[in-house]
């Protein structure tokens, strides 16, 4: 009996029971996840919870339990809405005389996904947070494409390649979309921000040869600080990818 007890407990992710009928014609669990997902944009993480969520949607709480159990499972669901953004090309698509280019197709889905994590700045820090959000239908997809195309590449064993692919793009979006964050809250341009913090940075990176050494590079950089980014995402990826050919058979 406990054994059969034990194993009849649900899992505890969205992703793991029946999805409910509407009760209401104009709430529907499609509503909430839109509405959820404006106001972690807007606001971010904090400012998200069941009661103002069911406020802006002129419903209450009791109402949106019925759809979506907890806040948890809300929060499955948001990064799967916004997990449908990135794109995952066809690695047909970048075929050349030698096969497909397995290296450009994963740079382009990495900056795709790294593009929809700054769009939604709660994104990345939330993906190891959000119960079991990688069963999401989105979240799948992306998995699976990506799957494929390492196959394709030769990988013997592609999820074990995805896993160190995404954890830089995820540990570099998190970072840059906090320093999004701050710059918008600062409510001058980025380039204004960087323009009015690098005396001070400089300063504080005077006795360290090496960081004042590169404090002095990004200065020189500063007045295109996105382009600067983006060149720091590419260059981080390129190592990954190098890495990762290693692997191939010859």
């Amino acid at each position: 009996m406990a054994a059969e007890t034990k194993n009849s407990r649900p899992v505890p992710s969205v992703w793991a029971r029946g999805r409910r009928e509407p009760d209401q014609p104009a709430l529907s669990r499609d509503a909430i996840v839109r509405e959820a997902v404006a106001m972690l944009d807007a606001d971010g993480i904090e400012a998200l919870s069941m009661r103002k969520l069911g406020a802006r949607l002129n419903a209450g709480a009791t109402s949106l339990y019925r759809h979506v159990a907890t806040k948890d499972e809300l929060m499955e669901l948001a990064v799967d809405e916004v997990a449908a953004e990135i794109h995952v090309p066809s690695a047909d698509g970048s075929a050349g005389p030698d096969g497909p280019d397995w290296r450009a197709v994963v740079a382009e889905a990495a900056g795709s996904f790294r593009a929809t994590a700054l769009r939604h700045p709660w994104l990345a820090s939330v993906l190891g947070q959000a119960g079991l959000a990688y069963l999401g239908p989105n979240l799948m997809a992306f998995s699976e494409r990506l799957a494929a195309l390492f196959t394709a590449a030769g990988f013997a064993e592609p999820g074990r390649v995805i896993e160190p692919v995404l954890s830089y793009v995820i540990g570099v979006s998190t970072t840059e979309a906090a320093w999004l964050t701050t710059v918008a809250r600062s409510g001058e341009t980025e380039a204004d921000f960087v323009a009015r913090l690098m005396p001070a940075a400089q300063q504080a990176a005077a006795p360290y040869a090496h960081l004042a050494a590169e404090y002095a590079a990004s200065a020189a950089e500063s007045a295109d600080p996105a382009a600067l980014r983006e060149g720091k995402f590419a260059y981080g990826l390129d190592v990954v990818l190098d890495g990762l050919a290693l692997r191939l058979p010859e």
